[in-house]
């Protein structure tokens, strides 16, 4: 007697975002869900899909091999997804969800803890404001020749390149109308800057201190904001102001406006960098095992 083949679990998710950038959650604790590129590609569709600049994967980190060394750290592993499904190092926006939904859900119990990424442990503190700080490690300055530029349609910018765990090209700007309507990736040259493909971000000046930006990252498109590249934005406005803190010996903070709300970035002399801003769920529920299957 033959048994029926019995249909899949629904796939438990969130919806969360932080600064408008925004994400599904999928807990899976002991790593048992296979995410496929398409099946990522299928979740983030803002028209068949639930909708999302990424996924973000939790699960325990002595279950998932990239995140095995660090478990002593970090008890919980970041595994994100880019919409289109590809893998990335580090989200900033993407860890303060993270850590919302851990405590949130109760799998962690205190205030301040560590998340592992594929950029190394980050350190995330949440506040009585509901806003979260995350420790985002140090920038790196990779060599500037050939110099970096960064083109849309017929104008190209001097970029400045800074790795924060994930690549950028900072492009400072008079108008951020400048960069189009950024449907297309910008051309940034030299390709060899960036073999792995890189975030690119347009900058204007507020006031002093005071930035705000637009962004095209990689693999996803023009997104509300994000964390990493606000982080590369005050360390380009930074050295370009001359306000390099650990020439100055004090701490430096920068406000980044993002189209999707405000983050403030602080980097110290010892070159350590934080980022502070909101972390909100908004949704949870659950995706069908056909739909998810087909």
């Amino acid at each position: 007697m033959s048994t029926a083949p019995q249909p899949s679990a629904p796939l438990v998710f969130l919806k969360g975002h932080g600064t408008e950038n925004d994400f599904v959650i999928l807990p899976d604790p002991e790593g048992l869900v296979e995410l496929p590129a398409r099946t990522v590609a299928r979740l983030c569709d803002r028209r068949a899909g639930l909708g999302a600049d990424g996924v973000l994967h939790v699960v325990r980190s002595a279950a998932h091999p990239e995140a095995r060394a660090m478990a002593a750290t970090a008890e919980w592993f970041m595994d994100y997804r880019n919409s289109d499904g590809s893998i990335a190092e580090m989200c900033g926006n993407g860890v303060r969800v993270f850590a919302r939904y851990l405590h949130r859900a109760g799998l962690v119990k205190d205030e301040a803890f560590g998340v592992a990424t594929r950029a190394g442990v980050r350190h995330v503190r949440l506040g009585e404001d509901g806003r979260v700080t995350v420790g985002m490690g140090r920038a790196t300055l990779p060599q500037e020749e050939p110099p970096v530029t960064v083109t849309v349609g017929e104008r190209t910018w001097p970029a400045r390149n800074v790795n924060m765990g994930n690549p950028h090209a900072v492009a400072f700007v008079a108008d951020l109308a400048d960069a189009g309507h950024l449907l297309e990736a910008p051309v940034v040259a030299p390709a060899d800057a960036y073999p792995e493909g890189t975030n690119v971000e347009f900058v204007v000046d507020r006031g002093p201190g005071h930035v705000a930006l637009r962004v095209h990252e990689r693999g996803s498109g023009e997104t509300r904001s994000c964390g990493t590249g606000a982080c590369a934005v005050m360390v380009a406005a930074a050295r370009r102001d001359g306000a390099d803190p650990a020439e100055r010996g004090v701490p430096v903070t920068y406000t980044v406006d993002v189209p999707g709300g405000r983050l403030e970035i602080t980097e110290r002399p010892d070159g350590e960098i934080e980022m502070t801003g909101p972390a909100v769920i908004v949704a949870e529920g659950l995706v069908e095992p056909a739909w998810l299957e087909a």
